[in-house]
C-alpha cells in the first residue's frame, strides 16, 4: 500500500505537484488535529469517566471522551487506565492523539513505547497512522520526534510515498539540521525500498553542502543519472548557491556548462538566485549571460533581477548599461527602488558627470527623497556646495525633504570648519520642524573639533552620552583627536572609554598618541585600562605604545606588571622593532630586572636589529652597570667580528666592564682586538690593567702586557 503524506507548507518551497490522499480518515486529518491542540482547557465530563470505568456503558463513554476531551494530559491517564481493562482494545484513533499528545509534551521514550504497542496491537489503518503522525510532527515543528516515529514504518511493512520522506528532508534542510539526521531519514527510506526522486536529492545535495562536505556533494549530483534522476532548475540552483558561497566560483561556472550542455529547462527561481550570485563575487560578465539566456526562454524579468543587474553594473563603473537595462526595466511596466537610482547617481558622479546627474534626478525621479539626497551627497562631495544648496531648497519646496537631506549639507560645512553657517541651516532645520538626530549632533562636535570649540564639542558629546545615542567612529576618533592636539588627555581618554565600550576601534597611530599623552602625565593605571579596552574593542596597538606603558611602569619599579604587558604583547602576535628594543631593555634594567634585559639584548641582536654606536654604548651601560656582561658575552663577540658599531668608548666599557666581573681572560681578549685596529685604550682601562699586574706581580706577561708595559708603561 502507498500511502501518501499531507502536503506540507514548507514543501511548496521545494516540491510542486505533491496531492494529498482523500482517503485518510477525516479523524486524521489536519484540521483535526490544529482543532485538538488549539482545544486545551479541562472538562468537567473528564472526572465523570475516569470515576465509572467498570461500567461498559461508561467505559465506552471514556472511549469517545479520549477523542473529544480537551484536557490533555489527562486524556493519556484516561488511556492508560482503558489499555488494562479486560477485553479492550485501542483505535486507531485513540493510539494517534495519545502519541501525538506524548511527542507534543517531549515524551519520547513513552511515546517511543506507545508506537511499539500500535504496531503490535495490528490495528486497521495502522500504516495510515504513522505516515500522519510523521506529517504531524513535521507541521509543528518536532522534528526530533518525527524521526523516532519513522522507523516505524518500515516495521509494520509500509511502503509510503517518496513524498513522506521528502518532507521531513525538506525540513531538516530549511533548519539547518545535523548532516547525520539528514542521512538517517535517506537511510529509512532506502530500507523503505523506495528510489529517490530528484527533489529527495536536492535536498541531500543541500544538506552536504551545508555540512562543508564539498566533494561528496559533487560526487552526489554526477551519480544522480545513475539513480534515474535527471538534475532540475532546483538541483543547479542548490549548487551554484553551495559552490559560490564558498568561494568556488570557477567550479560554480563549469556547472553552467553542463545545465548548458543537458538542456535543462530552467525557471525564473534558479535565475534571480543565480544572477544574484554571480553578481555578488563580481562576475557580472556571467549575470549578464544568464539575464539573455533568461530572455530567450521567454522568462520574463522580475524587478529583483534587474536591480541586482544594474547595481552590479554601477559597481564597476558600466553606466551606459546600467541606463540602457533602467529603460527596458521602465518600458516592462517594473518601477526600481530607491537604491537602484541611488547607484546610478553615484556612478554619474564618480564619472564626474554632475550636470548628467542633475538632469538624470529631473527627469527619472523627480519626486522621491533618496535620489535627491545621493544628488545632495554627489554636489558635496564634489565640493559643490552652491549646486547642493539649491537643491536643498527645491526638495524643501517640494516637500520631499527630510532629516537626512539637511544633515547632508550640514555635515559638509562642519567637515569644512564652517560652523556658523552650520548653525545657520541647522536653525533653518528646526524652523521646519525637522528634529535633529544623532547624525546631526556628530556633524556640529566635528565642525566644533575643526575649529577648536572644544567646550562646545564636549557639551555637545555630554547630550549624546545622555540621550545614550552612540555615534560613528569618525566623530569620537576627531573628538579624541582634536583633544589630544589641545593637551586635554584625560577628557580623550573618556571619549575613548565610552566609543571602546560601543566596540569603535580607534586608529592605532591616535591610540598611540593618546597613551603617550596619559604616560607623560604619569596616570599609568589609566594608561593600563585604556589598553585592555582597547583589546576589547578590536583597537590595534603599535609596538612603541607597548613601549610608552612599560617605560612608565619602569619609573613606578613595577616589574611584574610590565612583563604581563610584553607577554600580552608577543601574545598578541606583535614584533618588537629596534626603538621598542631599546625601551623595553633600559625599562627592566631600571626595574632591576636584568636577566630579561639580557634576554631582550641577545635576541635584538640575533634579529639582526643593530642600534647606532652611541645606543650601543648606552644599552650596554646598562648591563654593565648591573656587572652582568659576562652573560652576553657570546652577543659581544658578534658585535665585535661583523660589525663596526662597537667604538673606542664601547671597547672601554666592555674592558672595564669583564675586568670588575673577574673575567680577566675575556677582557683581555677584547684588549687584544683593540689594539689590532690601532686604538688606545682611556686611562681608566690602562690604569686598571697596569695596576692589576704590577700587584699580581706575575712572571708571565703575554704580548699584550708587553706592548702596554713596553709601550704606554713609561708615558
Amino acid at each position: 500500500m502507498a500511502a501518501r503524506l499531507m502536503p506540507s507548507t514548507l514543501m511548496k518551497k521545494f516540491l510542486k505537484g505533491v496531492k494529498p490522499n482523500s482517503c485518510l480518515s477525516p479523524i486524521l486529518s489536519g484540521n483535526y488535529v490544529d482543532s485538538f491542540l488549539e482545544n486545551n482547557q479541562s472538562n468537567p465530563r473528564l472526572e465523570e469517566s475516569t470515576q465509572s470505568l467498570n461500567n461498559k456503558f461508561v467505559l465506552n463513554n471514556s472511549v469517545k471522551g479520549l477523542d473529544n476531551e480537551n484536557n490533555l494530559n489527562s486524556e493519556v491517564e484516561i488511556f492508560k487506565c482503558l489499555a488494562i481493562q479486560k477485553g479492550f482494545s485501542h483505535t486507531v484513533q485513540t493510539y494517534y492523539v495519545t502519541i501525538l499528545k506524548q511527542g507534543l509534551d517531549g515524551n519520547v521514550e513513552e511515546m517511543d513505547r506507545t508506537c511499539q504497542d500500535l504496531v503490535k496491537d495490528g490495528c486497521l489503518g495502522v500504516e495510515e497512522v504513522i505516515v500522519t503522525l510523521v506529517n504531524a510532527f513535521v507541521r509543528h515543528g518536532r522534528t526530533r520526534e518525527a524521526l523516532r516515529v519513522l522507523p516505524h514504518v518500515n516495521l509494520v511493512g509500509l511502503k509510503p510515498s517518496i513524498e513522506t520522506f521528502n518532507v521531513v528532508l525538506a525540513v531538516f534542510v530549511e533548519e539547518n539540521r545535523d548532516i547525520e539526521e539528514v542521512l538517517f531519514v535517506y537511510k529509512e527510506m532506502v530500507k523503505a525500498s523506495i528510489v529517490p526522486n530528484v527533489d529527495t536529492l536536492n535536498f541531500l545535495l543541500a544538506a552536504l553542502f551545508h555540512a562543508e562536505q564539498i566533494k561528496t556533494a559533487m560526487n552526489q549530483f554526477r551519480r544522480m543519472s545513475k539513480k534515474g534522476c535527471v538534475p532540475n532548475s532546483k538541483t543547479f540552483e542548490v549548487l551554484l548557491n553551495g559552490l559560490i558561497t564558498r568561494n568556488l566560483v570557477d567550479e560554480a561556472v563549469l556547472a553552467l556548462g553542463i545545465l548548458y550542455k543537458i538542456g535543462c529547462e530552467l525557471d525564473l527561481s534558479f535565475y534571480t538566485c543565480a544572477v544574484s550570485l554571480f553578481c555578488r563575487v563580481d562576475r557580472i560578465d556571467v549575470g549578464s549571460w544568464l539575464f539573455r539566456m533568461m530572455k530567450a526562454s521567454n522568462i520574463i524579468p522580475d524587478t529583483l533581477i534587474y536591480s541586482t543587474l544594474i547595481q552590479s553594473l554601477c559597481k564597476n563603473l558600466l553606466l551606459d548599461e546600467a541606463l540602457f537595462l533602467l529603460e527596458e526595466m521602465a518600458e516592462s511596466g517594473l518601477r526600481p527602488k530607491d537604491d537602484v537610482y541611488v547607484g546610478i547617481i553615484k556612478v554619474f558622479f564618480e564619472l564626474g558627470k554632475t550636470g548628467e546627474a542633475i538632469k538624470f534626478v529631473k527627469d527619472r525621479c523627480f519626486l522621491f527623497t533618496s535620489p535627491h539626497n545621493a544628488l545632495l551627497e554627489g554636489c558635496c562631495n564634489v565640493e559643490n556646495i552652491l549646486i547642493a544648496n539649491r537643491v536643498l531648497g527645491r526638495m524643501s519646496k517640494m516637500s520631499i525633504d527630510d532629516c537626512k537631506s539637511w544633515n547632508i549639507v550640514i555635515g559638509w560645512l562642519c567637515n569644512n570648519a564652517r560652523i556658523g553657517k552650520a548653525f545657520e541651516f541647522l536653525g533653518k532645520m528646526i524652523v521646519l520642524s525637522f528634529v535633529p538626530n544623532k547624525d546631526t549632533y556628530a556633524a556640529l562636535i566635528i565642525g566644533n573639533c575643526k575649529s577648536r570649540r572644544y567646550e562646545a564639542a564636549l557639551q555637545l558629546m555630554n547630550e549624546v552620552h545622555a540621550r545614550c545615542w552612540v555615534l560613528h567612529a569618525v566623530c569620537y576618533s576627531e573628538l579624541i583627536e582634536s583633544l589630544c592636539q589641545a593637551k586635554r588627555t584625560l577628557e580623550a581618554a573618556e571619549v575613548f572609554c565610552y566609543m571602546s565600550k560601543n566596540k569603535y576601534p580607534l586608529h592605532p597611530s591616535l591610540f598611540d598618541t593618546l597613551i603617550k599623552g596619559i604616560c607623560d602625565l604619569g596616570h599609568i593605571d589609566e594608561a593600563l585600562v585604556l589598553l585592555q579596552l582597547a583589546c576589547y574593542a578590536g583597537t590595534s596597538c603599535k609596538t612603541m605604545t607597548y613601549a610608552s606603558i612599560v617605560y612608565e611602569l619602569s619609573k613606578s619599579n613595577k616589574a611584574e606588571i610590565a612583563l604581563l604587558v610584553l607577554s600580552q604583547m608577543l601574545v598578541l602576535g606583535y614584533s618588537l622593532n629596534l626603538e621598542t628594543y631599546c625601551i623595553f631593555i633600559h625599562s627592566f634594567c631600571a626595574m632591576n630586572r636584568v636577566k630579561d634585559s639580557i634576554t631582550l639584548f641577545n635576541r635584538m641582536v640575533n634579529e639582526g636589529l643593530l642600534p647606532d654606536s652611541e645606543r650601543l654604548y648606552d644599552l650596554l651601560l646598562c648591563i654593565a652597570d648591573h656587572s652582568q656582561l659576562h652573560m652576553i658575552l657570546t652577543t659581544i663577540d658578534k658585535l665585535i667580528e661583523h660589525t663596526d658599531l662597537v667604538n673606542t668608548a664601547t671597547y672601554n666599557l666592555l674592558i672595564n666592564g669583564l675586568w670588575k666581573e673577574d673575567r680577566k681572560y675575556e677582557a683581555c681578549k677584547l684588549l687584544d682586538s683593540m689594539l689590532e685596529k690601532g686604538w688606545v685604550p682611556d686611562a681608566m682601562t690602562h690604569g686598571l690593567l697596569i695596576g692589576s699586574l704590577v700587584n699580581e706581580s706575575s712572571v708571565i706577561e703575554d704580548n699584550v702586557s708587553s706592548i702596554l708595559v713596553e709601550g704606554l708603561g713609561n708615558t
